[in-house]
């Protein structure tokens, strides 16, 4: 038989995968994240940017108008990313009361929506913000989840002190998010192909789709780009070969895993040649189930930069897939709880 679903474990969907059909406005962003409610999932995390035109201090009859919509489909928000307005200028960083500032009025939002929680980026707060942040966080009772992704890794000069930091306030308020970008045992096959037709070095491409998790190979991607013969439609894209797309393991998460209290399933594509798909979801499930790990699982959707496939279609297929990958080397059959959508 196999195992059930943990039973803290929430899969949601994220209205970022919907980027796409908000930016086309044919129907409302607020009708668009209900709609997920409608035909996906029941639990969403938010990208209040896209959806709320007062953001970032988001109005409150447009904060209430989302909750009550989704609430009548029986929807809510589990997460909703913040934004942190760091600089006046390209130099100038603001005061500290100023960066608060731009943030408090997101989090009463967030609270005011039902959200359990907001995102950061990992480190971008800091430790005074931290402070100032904490006791507004209890007395909303959220959660400020700090996300780790793509390049990033536990134990990089960039992200271990954040970490540290996290560690020592031992504040069940403020936790870690894993965005599972950083585990891409391949690249997706739709990224390369668009890469191949933009006319780039045969040799170069061998490198990328045999040996992605060969150190070489970010040399070799660091000395095309500045070579500057990476074409110019395609340099966006190709960046996020550096930023977005990692190349850690599952087990490299064990150290941080009492930290983590959310991940973004973050997918590209549903090709999954060789496993580049399903086969982090299956270690990082075996991984989460023998830690008791509980909280929120969400289907994030990358691939929109290059692929115009419909975001519903491809998000309930990922869940589906996802949902099956997690639980495949869970040993021993967990109570599950009713996962709606």
């Amino acid at each position: 038989m196999a195992p059930d679903i943990p039973s803290g474990w929430t899969f949601c969907a994220s209205s970022f995968n919907w980027t796409p059909e908000i930016i086309a406005a044919r129907r409302t962003a607020q009708d668009t994240v209900t709609g997920i409610a409608d035909a996906v999932v029941k639990v969403i995390e938010l990208e209040p940017g896209l959806v709320w035109r007062s953001f970032p201090t988001p109005n409150d009859g447009e904060v209430e108008g989302l909750r009550a919509s989704l609430a009548a489909r029986g929807g809510s928000v589990s997460i909703v990313g913040a934004s942190l307005d760091d600089f006046s200028s390209p130099t100038e960083r603001r005061p500290l009361q100023e960066r608060l500032d731009f943030l408090v009025p997101q989090l009463h939002a967030a609270h005011r929506v039902g959200a359990h929680g907001v995102r950061l980026p990992i480190g971008q707060a800091g430790g005074e913000l931290l402070a100032l942040l904490q006791p507004i966080l209890h007395r909303l009772d959220l959660v400020l989840y700090e996300e780790i992704q793509g390049q990033q890794a536990p134990g990089s000069p960039a992200v271990e002190p954040a970490l540290e930091l996290i560690a020592g306030l031992d504040d069940d308020h403020v936790r870690v998010l894993v965005d599972i970008s950083m585990l891409m045992p391949a690249l997706p096959v739709s990224y390369l192909g668009k890469l191949r037709r933009a006319g780039l070095p045969r040799d170069f491409m061998a490198r990328l789709e045999d040996d992605w998790r060969d150190p070489a190979t970010m040399d070799a991607v660091t000395a095309l780009l500045r070579s500057g013969h990476v074409p110019p439609p395609i340099h966006t894209l190709f960046m996020n070969l550096l930023i977005r797309f990692g190349r850690s393991d599952a087990a490299d998460l064990q150290g941080i895993l009492p930290l983590v209290g959310a991940f973004h399933l973050k997918f590209w594509d549903l090709d999954d040649d060789g496993g580049r798909v399903s086969r982090p979801l299956q270690e990082l499930g075996g991984l989460l189930a023998a830690n008791g790990f509980t909280g929120t699982l969400t289907s994030e959707w990358g691939g929109h930069e290059w692929l115009q496939d419909d975001p519903t279609d491809m998000t309930r297929r990922h869940l589906a897939l996802a949902r099956e990958a997690l639980v495949e080397h869970v040993e021993t059959p967990i109570a599950a709880r009713p996962i709606t959508g």
